[in-house]
C-alpha cells in the first residue's frame, strides 16, 4: 500500500530492508500513517514461508499499557476516579503501595518496583489478580512516590485490576468494548489467532533461531499481553495523533501526551505522560510506546502536530535499532514534507480589533493578536517574556490556553472612554509603559519618566 510518492516509498522500503538484513530479523512489518490513513506499508522476511501482511499478528508488548491507559482515562472523565486518588481507594485491602496515586501509576512515577514478586513474568504463566495483590510486600515501593521516573510493569497490573473492578468485567473485555471495537481494531486480541508470527530469539553468533515461550500472563497481562497487526496498530496511531473517534475527548488525549516525568534528566529526549512514552527527536515531539516481549519487538510513534505516525512489529527478542521508526519519519520529512495551509482572511469583530497591537507589562512590550474563533494571543515583542494564547470565557474574559498563563483569566477592563487596561491574573497591561491613567498596582511615580 502506498499513498506517498515513488521516492518516499522506495526510501521507506529500503530502510526497512536494511534493518531486517542488518539486525537479522525473521520478519518485520511497518507502516506510516498521515491524517488518519495508512499512506505506506511494507514487510520483509517470512512468516510460515510467506511474507507477512498487514493482517499478520505480532505481540505488541507494552503498547498494551497505552491501551489500558485509555480506559483508565475514560473512567476519570466519567467521574469514577481522580488521578490523585490513592490506588487503595479502588483496590481496597491492597497490602502495600496503597498510597501511590492512579496518576503516578499511569506515569511510572509512583516508585513501585519494576517487576512483580513472581517468577520472570514475561516467560512464565501468570497468577490470578488476588494472588498478585496478596504477594505485595514492604519492598513493593522502591522510591518515594512522585520523586522520579521508575518504569513499573507491576503498576499496570494494578491498573488492569482497577479497570476490571470498575467495569465489573475482565479488563480485556472492557478494553475491547470501549476502545478496540469503536476504532475497528478487530484483530487486536489477548491471545494469538492465525495468521500470526512465532516469536524467536536469534543466536548472537550464528544464523539460527530459538522459539520463545508464549503464555497467558493473567494478572500481569495489562502490562504486555496484547497481540495486534500493523493494520490495527495504524488505527491506534491515527487515534493517538488526534483522530479519537469519540473514544476520548481530544483534550483528554492531549493531557495524556503531556510530559509528567522526564526519563533522562537534563537531556530531555525521553519521558512519560499518562500511559504514553514521549520522545524528542530531530525537532519533533513524539508520543506513543515501545513494546518488548520474548520473541517480539514493536513501536508506535506519532507527532500530533502534523498528524503523522510510524510503527513496526517484528518477531525477534532483540536487535531492531531504536532509530528505525524515527528514520521513517525523517524519510517523510525529506520526501513528503507538509505544505502549510494557504492563508485566508478571517473576519474579526471590531471590539477585538480594538484590542490588537502593543500592550505593556511595566516597560516590557507585548503585542496582542486576534486568532480564529475570538481567541487572542499575547506575546512579548522582543521574544523574552511570557507568551500565552487565550480562548473566550465570557463577555470580557478569556481563559489561558498555554504558557505561563494556562488556566488563568485575562480580563478586559473598561472605563468611560473604553478599554483602560488588561488584567491577567492581577498583572496589569497598559497601552503605554506604566500608564499613569491606569490602575497600576503600587502606583506610578507622579514625576513620570526622567
Amino acid at each position: 500500500m502506498t499513498g506517498v510518492g515513488e521516492g518516499a516509498a522506495r526510501a521507506l522500503t529500503r530502510r526497512l530492508a536494511v534493518e531486517q538484513a542488518r539486525a537479522r530479523i525473521p520478519s518485520v512489518v511497518a507502516a506510516v500513517v498521515r491524517d488518519g490513513a495508512t499512506v505506506w506499508s511494507g514487510a520483509r522476511g517470512f512468516v510460515d514461508g510467506a511474507e507477512p501482511t498487514p493482517a499478520t499478528q505480532y505481540r505488541i508488548g507494552s503498547i498494551t499499557k497505552s491501551l489500558v491507559a485509555v480506559v483508565v482515562m475514560r473512567l476519570r472523565d466519567e467521574g469514577l476516579l481522580d488521578l490523585l486518588d490513592p490506588i487503595a481507594k479502588h483496590l481496597p485491602g491492597l497490602p502495600a503501595a496503597g498510597e501511590v496515586t492512579v496518576g503516578q501509576l499511569l506515569s511510572h512515577s509512583g516508585g513501585l518496583t519494576a517487576e512483580p514478586p513472581t517468577e520472570w513474568w514475561e516467560r512464565t504463566p501468570g497468577v490470578a489478580p488476588e494472588a498478585l495483590l496478596a504477594g505485595l510486600g514492604d519492598d513493593t515501593v522502591r522510591h518515594r512516590p512522585g520523586r522520579r521516573f521508575h518504569y513499573s510493569n507491576l503498576g499496570f497490573g494494578l491498573l488492569g485490576e482497577l479497570v476490571a473492578r470498575h467495569r465489573g468485567m475482565p479488563w480485556e473485555r472492557a478494553l475491547h468494548a470501549e476502545l478496540l471495537a469503536p476504532l475497528g481494531m478487530s484483530d487486536t486480541t489477548t491471545r494469538p489467532r492465525p495468521p500470526h508470527a512465532t516469536g524467536y530469539a536469534v543466536h548472537p553468533w550464528a544464523d539460527v533461531l530459538l522459539p520463545e515461550p508464549e503464555h497467558d500472563a493473567a494478572a500481569m497481562a495489562p502490562a504486555g499481553q496484547m497481540w495486534s497487526t500493523s493494520a490495527d496498530l495504524a488505527k491506534f496511531a491515527a487515534f493517538l495523533a488526534g483522530d479519537t473517534g469519540g473514544v476520548l475527548a481530544r483534550a483528554t488525549l492531549a493531557e495524556m501526551r503531556e510530559p509528567i516525568v522526564v526519563e533522562d534528566g537534563d537531556a530531555w529526549t525521553s519521558g512519560y505522560g499518562l500511559g504514553l512514552q514521549l520522545a524528542r527527536v530531530r525537532g519533533r515531539r513524539l508520543a506513543g510506546h515501545t513494546g518488548s516481549m520474548p520473541g517480539f519487538l514493536a513501536t508506535v510513534w506519532v507527532d500530533s502536530s502534523d498528524a503523522t505516525g510510524v510503527l513496526f512489529l517484528a518477531n525477534t527478542t532483540a536487535g531492531v535499532g531504536r532509530s528505525l521508526p524515527t528514520d521513517m519519519l525523517a524519510v517523510m520529512d525529506e520526501h513528503e514534507p507538509r505544505l502549510p495551509e494557504p492563508w485566508r482572511p478571517v473576519p474579526a469583530d471590531p471590539d477585538l480589533l480594538a484590542l490588537t497591537g502593543p500592550w505593556y507589562w511595566g516597560p516590557t512590550a507585548y503585542v496582542m493578536r486576534v486568532l480564529p474563533d475570538r481567541a487572542l494571543s499575547l506575546t512579548p515583542i522582543g521574544g523574552v517574556g511570557r507568551a500565552s494564547r487565550f480562548v473566550p470565557d465570557g463577555p470580557d474574559t478569556w481563559l489561558g490556553l498555554d504558557g505561563y498563563y494556562a488556566g488563568e483569566t485575562l480580563r478586559v477592563v473598561k472605563g468611560g472612554d473604553g478599554v483602560t487596561h488588561l488584567d491577567v491574573n492581577t498583572f496589569v497591561f497598559t497601552r503605554r509603559p506604566y500608564d499613569p491613567g491606569a490602575p497600576v498596582p503600587g502606583g506610578v511615580d507622579p514625576d513620570g519618566w526622567r
